[in-house]
């Protein structure tokens, strides 16, 4: 057996150098010098490359070559343990060159002392051909000689470094190689603990990503909220550029959520399009994970992934399907591949897609185990998530049992009697409304006026010219209150006159000539005669007619002044301001005027919807914004039958109100007025929510009551 060298720092490292296939201490200064410093700069790169954020792979190989070169060795082998505990050839130099395995027995001899290595804490030099006597002990089955040294990271050997050197070496040099070589594995622990760290902080950083998308996506049973925590948490944690979901709705997928955006439109192509490729990959149940590169597809899943690629540039697309429950694709194709018949039909009948996850990449088209991995959590606690949700959202009257049960805790424990008081006292205050009696009043708006009032239009189309009267002036009847002018009726005038000089000029030339002709020489035939006396008489009656015009136009002209009919006051604002030098069109209301000294009346504004409640009323009660703290009391003389749009009232019914002018207080037209029509006698609560229930009525019910 070998046996085991113990290092020791505090003996001098041998310097190696190549001398006739064998290693010796060279006489050389220069040569020693010169290998020291080849040696020197393999240690500086191998120190190096166990600072850098490499993978072992790559670790491994660049540090058996330089090690092996360093020691200027036959080859070297880097053994690990894999998750079965089975040996593992890491990385090899010349290995197969050395007869480590040329038969059987030396294979087997060959990893148990690999084993025994891993099993101890030691470096050992195992001369060769050492311990080969029994098969099943442990030995070298090569000519050369081993250097072992294993790589102990928290006590633990994690690999065994293995170095096929020449024999022939003295005791001290084969020392030295011990000691480099166990300097080297330290340099290599010193990489493989950063990377336990390094890789102890990437799993908790894991663990707590996991922990955030578990935590988003149980927060609520929101189907839309859990979709967008499936996709913005499923992307941190599989660090990819982009991830979608689409949910199977009948045969046929739509996209539900996308990871960076807070909405979604439908119509987009690029939206469409992947919906079509995760309904195609739906219907085979399988999970998709392709690049560009990758031509061999199934026509039915190639047609829609090559117009989505068209459309999204994506470099990379994975598209997992969602089972109900949270089966993941892949477990249901392994349970089918082995063979449980029962099991699968019980699979496809239970667990059916939901939908799919998908992922893309836009810039690097490689995949990595890792993502595959993460894809597959999120995809399996996305699924459980979404079926827990979807079976909520599906709840019939799902508001309402919600709202029944955040109110079930007054009726558990201590709150019951409190409950129970509170609805006594409900229905106490329900019945109170519907049967106590109380005075309905209607509120309505409206102006204080004297009852004769009259309106005076313009007669003509004119423009004003004088208005000798001013607001708030008593007039009497045939006072006049403006004046027009008409130049249409001017003109009309004037061709009128023109028309009546002209008739007289020609009756006159005509009765001349009629006379000449009776008394002259040239005495005109009987039928000029008759010719002259029919012109004649149709001057005359031209005559008779321009006379009854000018009559007309001159009654017109008359018209123009504008004449008090009665006795009153002119109530118009400004009137003068408002007409002076204004042009009119007939039928317009010029001002008002007013008897102040005879009866006043109400005009009040009563809204369309209460005037049924005003059927009976007789009482009315009101106030004068002029005088805001006094009640005064008026009687209905007439309601109108029609409804009129009125200003800011809407549509109104006007209701004319008698009035005590002894009570009231002195008096000024036009006074806003707030009256209260006594409606009769009805229940507190109808009085209080007339409103409500008159809406209810008409908006929702659309009744009216007749």
């Amino acid at each position: 057996m070998p046996t085991a060298a113990t290092f020791d720092s505090k003996e001098p490292t041998a310097t190696p150098q190549r001398a006739g296939g064998e290693f010796a201490l060279s006489a050389d200064p220069q040569l020693v010098a010169d290998m020291k410093l080849e040696i020197r700069t393999l240690v500086q790169e191998i120190s190096q490359l166990a600072s850098q954020e490499i993978g072992p792979d790559e670790f491994y190989a660049g540090f058996l070559t330089r090690v092996v070169g360093a020691m200027a060795a036959i080859g070297g082998a880097v053994w690990t343990t894999g998750d079965t505990g089975k040996l593992k050839l890491q990385h090899q130099v010349n290995y197969r060159e050395t007869g480590a395995e040329e038969t059987p027995q030396a294979r087997t001899q060959h990893g148990l002392l690999i084993k025994n290595v891993l099993g101890g804490t030691q470096a050992i030099l195992v001369p060769p051909a050492a311990g080969t006597g029994s098969q099943q002990s442990a030995g070298n089955p090569t000519q050369s000689l081993l250097v072992l040294a294993p790589l102990i990271v928290e006590k633990q050997a994690v690999a065994v470094v293995e170095i096929f050197q020449r024999a022939g070496g003295g005791p001290s040099t084969q020392r030295g190689y011990l000691r480099f070589l166990v300097q080297m594995c330290d340099v290599a622990c010193d990489y493989l603990k950063t990377r336990k760290l390094r890789q102890l902080g990437e799993d908790q950083e894991l663990w707590r990503q996991l922990e955030a998308l578990v935590t988003a996506l149980h927060r609520s049973l929101d189907l839309t909220a859990t979709a967008y925590a499936v996709v913005n948490e499923g992307r941190r944690l599989i660090g990819c550029d982009r991830v979608s979901l689409a949910l199977n709705y009948g045969g046929s997928c739509r996209i539900e959520a996308v990871s960076g955006l807070d909405t979604i439109d439908r119509r987009a192509s690029e939206v469409q399009r992947l919906a079509a490729l995760a309904t195609a990959v739906l219907r085979t149940g399988e999970p998709l994970w392709t690049d560009v590169t990758e031509e061999e597809l199934p026509p039915q899943i190639q047609q829609p992934l090559q117009a989505y690629i068209d459309q999204s540039h994506a470099r990379l697309v994975a598209v997992l399907p969602l089972v109900a429950g949270g089966l993941d694709a892949e477990s249901l194709v392994d349970r089918e591949s082995a063979g449980a018949h029962e099991e699968r039909h019980g699979v496809r009948s239970l667990q059916r897609p939901i939908g799919a996850l998908i992922v893309e990449q836009l810039r690097d088209a490689r995949r990595s185990e890792t993502m595959r991995q993460r894809s597959q959590v999120v995809a399996q606690h996305g699924a459980a998530a979404l079926t827990n949700a979807i079976e909520h959202s599906s709840l019939f009257l799902l508001p309402v049992w919600k709202a029944l049960g955040q109110v079930t805790w007054i009726f558990r424990g201590r709150a019951l009697p409190k409950t129970l008081l509170v609805l006594a006292l409900l229905a106490g205050g329900l019945f109170a409304l519907a049967t106590v009696q109380t005075d309905f009043e209607v509120a309505a708006r409206g102006k204080l006026q004297p009852a004769s009032r009259r309106e005076i239009f313009a007669p003509l189309d004119g423009v004003v010219t004088a208005v000798p009267v001013q607001h708030g002036q008593l007039v009497e009847a045939g006072a006049v209150l403006a004046e027009l002018t008409s130049t249409d009726l001017d003109l009309q005038l004037a061709a009128l006159i023109g028309r009546q000089t002209t008739n007289q000029e020609r009756l006159a030339a005509v009765q001349r000539a009629m006379l000449d002709a009776g008394s002259g020489p040239a005495r005109l035939s009987p039928l000029e005669q008759d010719r002259l006396a029919g012109e004649l008489l149709e001057l005359r009656q031209e005559a008779q007619n321009v006379e009854r015009e000018l009559a007309l136009l001159r009654e017109k002209q008359r018209q123009l002044t504008i004449a008090a009919p009665q006795r009153g006051q002119v109530v118009t604002w400004k009137v003068r301001d408002l007409l002076l030098q204004r042009p009119v069109s007939r039928g317009q209301a010029l001002l008002t005027l007013a008897d102040p000294e005879g009866p006043w009346e109400l005009e009040l504004y009563l809204p369309e919807r209460r005037l049924m409640h005003a059927a009976n009323v007789a009482d009315v009660t009101f106030a004068l914004s002029s005088h805001p703290g006094q009640t005064f009391h008026g009687r209905v003389i007439e309601i109108e039958k029609t409804a009129e749009v009125r200003g800011d009232e809407g549509n109104t019914v006007l209701v004319r109100v008698a009035v005590e002018q002894q009570e009231l207080p002195p008096l000024h037209d036009q006074t806003t007025v707030t009256a209260k029509l006594n409606c009769g006698r009805t229940s507190v609560g109808y009085a209080w929510f007339c409103d409500l229930i008159e809406t209810v009525r008409t908006k929702i019910l659309f009744w009216l009551p007749s």
